[in-house]
């Protein structure tokens, strides 16, 4: 709830104390499910020299008044806690995950929070769909916690959307995807093919979904490859990436994740290429990590799932700030 100028901001949680419980119920249910199965717990940096390069995420920046002995003085605050988990790979520490607050800039209320909790993990040996299928044992026993269950579901981008519009997404030019959105109410100039795409799902896909099935959406177009590999599947190359959604809501998401230190650097340069042209603030590259990945990454899997959407779901709810001890306008 906002609260108007010189308006007293409620000293109370947004979320009940049952709700509070549940999550530290669903914590140590995580932690069990992953030392039951030899995954490592760590912590690591949440400020970090280096800044996530995504154009569609906002990272938060901040100066820092000590001894920096020459190191940059502008700090950022996590979005995730990939690129430090990557490096204890490539140092051996093997199969860990971490629990812990991310941050994202731009937007607070609904389903948002600037500062929330993330679950990413990595498991070496394994590609997207088998960690997909952990991901979803994981919320299936989430769901238990309260009596609900799942079905589970499972089907790739390209057959989802030829299934429900007709439509190739991995050949489609924006003309014919822009012809089967169904009249979304926006301004098309400037939107790009997968921005027509998101939209598709977003406004004619996800809305359709069961609300009692969990979806795999796996293999992505490579123009969505983010930080996944990729393969060549027939005749067309696909991000080895997938979704997990219970109903219309997106809880996870993963990667059979890339290990070439070249090819990751290219596209951060790419991304920050798209991040100039919307006048977007630049971070500087995870030069750690690229070193880490030239070192050599193991060949792994990973995942982040969303803890307080998960929550969310458990307690039916679509606020996120009734699944938070004090939400962004009580902090």
């Amino acid at each position: 709830m906002w609260h108007a100028a010189g308006a007293a901001m409620s000293w109370q949680p947004s979320a009940t104390i049952d709700a509070l419980r549940l999550r530290a119920r669903l914590n140590r249910l995580v932690r069990d499910f992953f030392r039951a199965r030899d995954v490592l717990e760590v912590e690591t940096p949440v400020l970090s020299r280096a800044g996530n390069t995504d154009p569609n995420i906002a990272p938060f920046a901040l100066e820092f008044s000590g001894r920096t002995d020459g190191a940059p003085r502008t700090r950022w605050l996590r979005t995730s806690a990939e690129f430090p988990l990557k490096r204890l790979l490539a140092a051996g520490i093997g199969d860990c995950y971490e629990l812990g607050r991310v941050f994202r800039d731009g937007e607070a209320g609904g389903r948002h929070n600037p500062e929330f909790t993330m679950l990413e993990w990595y498991r070496l040996g394994h590609d997207h769909l088998r960690v997909a299928d952990e991901t979803v044992e994981l919320v299936q026993a989430a769901l238990a916690l309260v009596g609900r269950e799942a079905s589970v579901a499972r089907t790739s981008f390209r057959a989802l959307y030829r299934d429900l519009l007709g439509v190739d997404p991995m050949t489609a030019g924006i003309d014919e995807l822009r012809a089967v959105s169904g009249g979304i109410d926006i301004d098309p100039a400037g939107l790009t093919r997968d921005d027509w795409l998101d939209l598709l799902m977003t406004h004619r896909i996800q809305p359709r979904f069961p609300p009692n099935q969990l979806l795999v959406l796996h293999d992505y177009p490579a123009s969505q490859c983010a930080l996944a590999k990729v393969v060549w599947r027939g005749d067309v190359e696909v991000a080895e990436r997938f979704e997990l959604y219970l109903g219309p809501l997106e809880l996870a998401n993963g990667y059979h994740e890339l290990t070439d230190a070249a090819e990751q650097r290219q596209r951060f340069e790419r991304d920050l290429a798209v991040r100039s042209g919307r006048g977007a603030v630049l971070p500087p590259l995870d030069d750690a990590l690229l070193d880490a990945m030239a070192q050599e990454l193991p060949a792994c899997a990973g995942v982040a799932l969303g803890v307080d959407r998960l929550l969310m779901t458990m307690l039916g709810t679509t606020r996120i700030a009734d699944v938070l001890a004090f939400d962004f306008n009580r902090a």
